[in-house]
């Protein structure tokens, strides 16, 4: 049985989980809100730049010369933003799946602890009830155990595809630049 100094102190590591976890939420969103204004100004500054080119274009094949100059180098930045933007989403991520698995394991030995305790106290001819509990509990373990696995791999399969597609938009723009 559980005493009111473990159900407080359970209740107080929780807090202190949930508001490390807020925390690192908070520090996720400041890092896309500075990357949005770095990007921002960035975009406001070279449209200015471009715009004064653009009135500086002598005949149509200049113009045409100074839009495809923009192309590569527009596209390599849209890369690197989309790269930062997807490090600091799988940063964040990463704190947070590394503190559930972190809770769930210590839950699993909290639980297994109680299914102990309690088998030890069952009374006499209730064997087969607590071995049926220990299984199930067992059981809800390894589902746990198979679905982390199971994320793990569709977050590194994601980063994958996520690394080929930019690095295929990336030829294709070069490419194009190239042909202009």
């Amino acid at each position: 049985m559980l005493t009111v100094d473990q159900v407080m102190a359970s209740h107080k590591a929780n807090m202190e989980t949930l508001l490390g976890l807020t925390s690192k939420a908070f520090e996720g969103v400041e890092k896309i809100v500075e990357l949005n204004m770095t990007a921002s100004k960035a975009a406001m500054a070279e449209a200015g730049d471009h715009a004064k080119a653009i009135l500086s274009v002598k005949d149509a094949q200049e113009l045409l010369a100074l839009q495809s100059s923009m192309f590569q180098p527009l596209a390599e930045k849209t890369a690197a933003y989309s790269r930062h933007l997807y490090e600091i989403a799988s940063s964040s991520t990463a704190e947070f799946t590394k503190t559930v698995e972190g809770q769930a394991a210590d839950m699993q030995k909290k639980i297994t602890g109680l299914v102990d305790a309690a088998a030890k106290n069952a009374p006499a001819g209730s064997e087969t009830a607590v071995a049926m509990f220990k299984s199930a509990v067992s059981a809800a373990n390894n589902a746990l155990e198979s679905v982390q696995k199971a994320v793990k791999q569709a977050t590194d399969v994601a980063e994958t595809n996520f690394n080929n597609a930019a690095s295929t938009a990336m030829n294709a723009t070069k490419a194009v630049a190239k042909k202009r």
